[in-house]
């Protein structure tokens, strides 16, 4: 009985620190999340940036780069080692907390001075929520760097939220 009592104050109180870290039910949408920008670098190369919110993390495997264009062509990421999670669904993992830069080589066509990059990436919050598949879409270019608005075919909502679960990012 005791045993049962203490565990019972446990559980309560890990979901109580979880709530509190992500204000109740209130997770940022994933584009806030992960704040995803994109720049040239010495004009044969694209630092992609995604600013990781606290209480955030970004799978590394999950991370994938394309074009729309298929006269720009893609080299393959090169991406910093991440922090080894042993992950409930996936196992043992490689996630990104905080920032994270990758940089991919890119082959511009003469005269190019921008292109569309489409990023997917894949990320949770520590409150145990996961969000689907994110897919966004960045104009690179001198001095260029913004986010296209669609994000199709991943949303970027919670597993919870795409299931119809009441306990979904607020709007």
């Amino acid at each position: 009985m005791q045993r049962t009592l203490i565990l019972l104050i446990v559980a309560v109180a890990l979901n109580a620190a979880a709530a509190a870290a992500t204000g109740g039910n209130d997770l940022l949408p994933p584009q806030v999340a992960f704040r995803l920008s994109a720049q040239m670098a010495k004009g044969d190369e694209i630092l992609v940036r995604y600013d990781v919110a606290p209480g955030y993390y970004l799978y590394r495997s999950k991370l994938k780069f394309s074009v729309e264009s298929p006269a720009v062509s893609l080299g393959t990421p090169r991406t910093p080692k991440g922090s080894v999670l042993d992950d409930e669904f996936f196992g043992r993992v490689e996630i990104y907390r905080a920032d994270v830069v990758i940089h991919i080589p890119v082959k511009l066509p003469a005269g190019a001075q921008s292109f569309t990059l489409v990023a997917r990436s894949q990320g949770c919050a520590d409150a145990g929520v996961c969000y689907t598949p994110l897919q966004q879409r960045i104009v690179v270019g001198p001095g260029m760097g913004e986010r296209v608005p669609e994000t199709p075919p991943g949303d970027g909502r919670s597993l919870i939220d795409s299931l119809g679960g009441d306990t979904a990012p607020k709007r």
